[in-house]
Order: C-alpha cells, then sequence, then structure tokens
C-alpha cells in the first residue's frame, strides 16, 4: 500500500510522525483583482522550505498533509517544488470549499458526476497539466447546516471514493455538522473509517465529539493554536478526554496553519486583531509557526496525563492507519500497536 504525495507514491512505512491538516499557501478567490496583493513566489517557497525542514528537523515531522480546496490558490507545481526542496512529504487534495467561501459558479452548474470525474481525473492522471496527483478528497460545509449545494459535492466526493480508494478529509465551519457529514459519507457508500471530520476542536461539547467517533468516522482536532476559536485548554481537555474513554485511535492532531496569504483576510479584522499581526510581522513571527504543536500543546497533553506513547500514535500511527485503510479498532482496544519515537 502506498500514499500519493506531489513528489509521487511513497509506502506507508514512509509516512512517519505526520500532521494532517496545514497549508502552505491561501488566496482567497478575487485576491489578484487587488493591487495591493503581491506576492513573490521564490521568497515564498524559501520561507515555506526553511519552515517544513525545521519541522523535519527539530520534531520529526516526515509528512505534511495540505488539503487546500481547489479555489482557494492551491497550486500544486509550487507544493512539488517546496516538497523536493525541504524533503518533507508532501499530500495535496482535490476538491472544493463550503457555500458561503467558495464553491466556483462554473462548478456549482456542474452535475454531480462531473464534479466526482473532475476529483477522480485529479487523483488518478493529474492536476492540470502538472502531473502531481492528488492523495485525498477535500469536502467543505458551512454552519449551521450543510446546504443542497454542499451536499452535491459532498456526494461527488462518495463517488471519487469509492472509485479511487482514497480518503476524505474534510472542513466544517463553526464546530458544526460532523455527524452529519459522516452520515452523508455513509448514505453515498463510503465506509466510515476512509474519513476524517475535520476542525471538531471548534466545538466545546465533549458530547458532540463523542457523536463524531461513535460514526465510526476520524476526529480532528485540527485548529491547534487558533485561539479566537478555541482556548487550547479546552482542546486539550477534551482530546484526553476521548483518548480517556478509548478513542484514541480516532483522533487526528493538525493546526490548520499557513506559511503564506495573499492579500488581506477573507474578512475584516477588528483594530485589535490587526495591530497583533502588525506586530508579530515585525518581530518575524507572522504567520505563526508550525512548531507550535509540539512546542505549546504537546506539553499541555502531557500536564493533562497522556503519555508520549500516546501522542506519538495520535501523529503516526493513526495517520497511517487512516490511509492504509485498514479499520479502526474498537473502543478501548489496544490502538497503540508499533513501536513509536520520543516527542
Amino acid at each position: 500500500m502506498q500514499v500519493q504525495t506531489v513528489l509521487g507514491p511513497v509506502g506507508l512505512d514512509k509516512l512517519g510522525r505526520t500532521l494532517m491538516h496545514e497549508h502552505l499557501f491561501i488566496a482567497f478567490p478575487g485576491a489578484e483583482f487587488d493591487p495591493a496583493a503581491t506576492f513573490d513566489r521564490a521568497s515564498f517557497v524559501a520561507e515555506a522550505v526553511k519552515r517544513l525542514r525545521q519541522l523535519r528537523e527539530e520534531h520529526g515531522v516526515r509528512t505534511f498533509v495540505d488539503p487546500c480546496p481547489i479555489e482557494l490558490g492551491r497550486d500544486a507545481a509550487m507544493m512539488a517544488e517546496i516538497a523536493e526542496k525541504s524533503e518533507m512529504n508532501v499530500v495535496c487534495t482535490t476538491g472544493f470549499y463550503f457555500e458561503a467561501m467558495g464553491l466556483p459558479v462554473y462548478w456549482r452548474a456542474r452535475t454531480t458526476e462531473e464534479i466526482a470525474e473532475l476529483y477522480i481525473r485529479e487523483i488518478t492522471r493529474g492536476i492540470g497539466t502538472t502531473g502531481v496527483r492528488a492523495g485525498a478528497i477535500k469536502v467543505a460545509t458551512g454552519a449551521p447546516a450543510i446546504t443542497p449545494l454542499e451536499r452535491k459535492f459532498l456526494d461527488a466526493a462518495c463517488i471519487a471514493q469509492r472509485a479511487t480508494g482514497v480518503p476524505i478529509i474534510t472542513h466544517t465551519q463553526d464546530g458544526v455538522c460532523g455527524p452529519e457529514q459522516a452520515q452523508a459519507f455513509g448514505e453515498g457508500g463510503v465506509s466510515p473509517h476512509r474519513c476524517l471530520i475535520g476542525h471538531c476542536c471548534g466545538n466545546p461539547d465533549p458530547a458532540y465529539h463523542r457523536r463524531v467517533v461513535e460514526t465510526g468516522a476520524y476526529i480532528g482536532f485540527d485548529r491547534i493554536g487558533i485561539l479566537r476559536l478555541q482556548p487550547d485548554e479546552v482542546r486539550a481537555d477534551n482530546l484526553v478526554r476521548l483518548v480517556r474513554a478509548g478513542y484514541g485511535a480516532h483522533v487526528m492532531m493538525s493546526q490548520d496553519r499557513h506559511c503564506g496569504w495573499l492579500g488581506k483576510m477573507a474578512r475584516q479584522l477588528s483594530p485589535e486583531e490587526q495591530a497583533h499581526i502588525d506586530q508579530r510581522k515585525a518581530a518575524g513571527d507572522w504567520p505563526p509557526p508550525y512548531t507550535y504543536m509540539f512546542t505549546d500543546f504537546v506539553p499541555m497533553l502531557r500536564e493533562r496525563g497522556l503519555r508520549d506513547e500516546e501522542i506519538s500514535s495520535i501523529l503516526e500511527e493513526n495517520p497511517r492507519r487512516f490511509f492504509a485503510g485498514e479499520a479502526l479498532p474498537a473502543a478501548g482496544a489496544n490502538w497503540m500497536p508499533r513501536a513509536t519515537a520520543a516527542i
């Protein structure tokens, strides 16, 4: 069994420590028309390579999954260049964003089958003329409910997943609709363990997390460090609670961070937020580094009693099993079968 990266397939044993939901570059549609939105490709690539090398050399990360939606500035050729120069496995995806902030008009008008055909082509033949093949499918839904248009794109993802065997990685908005996504995938004939329901740490309710994992899907605590959405202390409490309830095998950890962003944010920032960003830029610390997971959040998990081998299994064994398509162990069963490196 192999996993498709932007540089070609690699064996499961080469994945190692994996961040399952991060981004290299983001550009919301329309930013390209802003004369103030400049982009120096060479400088960005150099910075991204530096940051990925830091992850690899200081924290042992070997695989970086970037589920950038097609319309949010996904650049497969640039991903491949960064992966080669940083010596990092980078996995990209096919798939679009949610209705309120994405789904280009052209693709809204396509049938479910036409959307699925695009996804299958990008997985099996490559993205455009780059030759880079997607290794997973991205799905996104908004809040407070999945819209009919979003459901069409979920159905297309199900068709593509069944045809290609690659897994599905999702975005949820405001910590809602995770169980509903899982239900839609099941109705589309996709096994729950082939799905990672993303951004569930945006919901502080442990009962919501239990509803997600009880569907048999993986659960993403993958906005670690985004404090305006949730304090990390709450994320750590809820993550440890799931592990102690026997669902450690379901958990994925990541940060949903980026290295570069074209133009302004896709929302208006408050004066306080802008001042904070300006201050961090002046200190050379913006965008925030990918290393926060290891320098700040992992210590929180240790303080709450999580052992290093449990943390390592979340970062290594769970992604390997997810990409392998292996069934999840029953709740409470042994979920740390492999020797894992120290954090």
